[in-house]
């Protein structure tokens, strides 16, 4: 999870047996190469780089200049937005460049696919292009366009959904379980679930389902190396599944946080609906360097499993996941 992946953390999962990873979405070009750096000086173990696939253009400027509007105004009672122009967002080839020359032992995409070029150029490398997908449709066409595996990612999953049509986001709401036998039984490359796994019985679970590994992301967001804030660790204690919420106040794209009364505001009767992304993300960003009121710091990402995640080092929590998925499956 981008903002939630600190070389730290990375280093303790790969030293442990897994992979490291990071979300370099808002990552300058300098910081990947940096952030690689610090991971290399602690590990030579296996690390992925994750990015976002920019969205296509604007279909109707006017109808989303209206709904910019109409959050900056409903954000007016967490506190004034900074009106003062941020940094400009880092250029999505210059990052891919930058991933290139890192040489991850994956690069992995969310959201869409790459251009086949890019594909082209990290195979060349030695480099493997994981894909996440939350439809079969969308896993067939990253399969072929050359991803190496697929994320099967379910609905439990905390942070962003990476759905590859995001209006289409709410009404693609799959679980893993589900997910995980359908892409079993249609494609030809590896499959690792993602989604409401945080203990050994969630891996034995999807290696039994037809996943070839997993990923986690809320399993570990209370371990010490991520560095977590106090406020985002206090909401994810013995957080109940059916309380996180699917919400797009954050970024203007549908992810799963934890149910902030930030996050609660966009729901209630009258809200309008967050503008679009990156507007939203935009607009929070100029309110939390305003000194908002009521506003949440950071983003709460929280998936459905996050009443498992425990204060552990992050290799004690890796290491034991394994160990009891390797006696259940035994």
């Amino acid at each position: 999870m981008a903002g939630a992946c600190p070389p730290e953390l990375a280093v303790a999962v790969a030293e442990t047996g897994g992979m490291g990873g990071a979300g370099v979405l808002q990552f300058a070009p300098l910081r990947i190469a940096e952030w690689v750096e610090q991971f290399r000086a602690g590990s030579s173990g296996a690390l992925q780089l994750n990015i976002w696939i920019p969205e296509p253009p604007v279909a109707d400027p006017d109808e989303r200049e209206r709904r910019v509007a109409e959050a900056r105004e409903f954000l007016g009672r967490f506190g004034t937005p900074d009106d003062a122009p941020g940094p400009p967002p880092p250029a999505f080839d210059a990052q891919c460049e930058a991933m290139l020359a890192a040489r991850p032992t994956v690069i992995s995409s969310i959201m869409g696919v790459f251009e086949p070029d890019f594909v082209r150029r990290l195979h060349e490398q030695g480099i493997a292009w994981f894909a996440c997908a939350t439809t079969l449709d969308d896993a067939l066409t990253a399969q072929e366009a050359g991803a190496d595996a697929i994320v099967a990612q379910g609905m439990e999953a905390g942070g962003h959904r990476g759905s590859f049509d995001q209006e289409a986001a709410e009404r693609t709401d799959v679980g893993l379980f589900a997910l995980l036998p359908r892409f079993a039984d249609h494609l030809q490359v590896p499959i690792i679930a993602a989604g409401g796994i945080a203990d050994g019985r969630g891996v034995a679970a999807a290696l039994a389902l037809g996943a070839s590994a997993v990923q986690v992301g809320t399993a570990l967001l209370r371990c010490p190396e991520t560095g977590t804030s106090k406020e985002w660790a206090a909401s994810l204690d013995g957080l109940a599944p059916e309380a996180t919420v699917a919400t797009r106040a954050y970024s203007g794209r549908l992810a799963r946080a934890a149910p902030t009364p930030y996050v609660r505001a966009w729901t209630e009767p009258g809200a309008p609906r967050p503008a679009p992304f990156p507007d939203q993300l935009r607009l929070v960003g100029q309110l939390r360097r305003g000194e908002p009121d009521g506003m949440d710091e950071v983003n709460h990402w929280a998936g459905q499993s996050a009443a498992l995640a425990t204060e552990e080092p992050a290799g004690e929590v890796v290491a034991r996941m394994w160990r009891d998925a390797s006696g259940l499956l035994a």
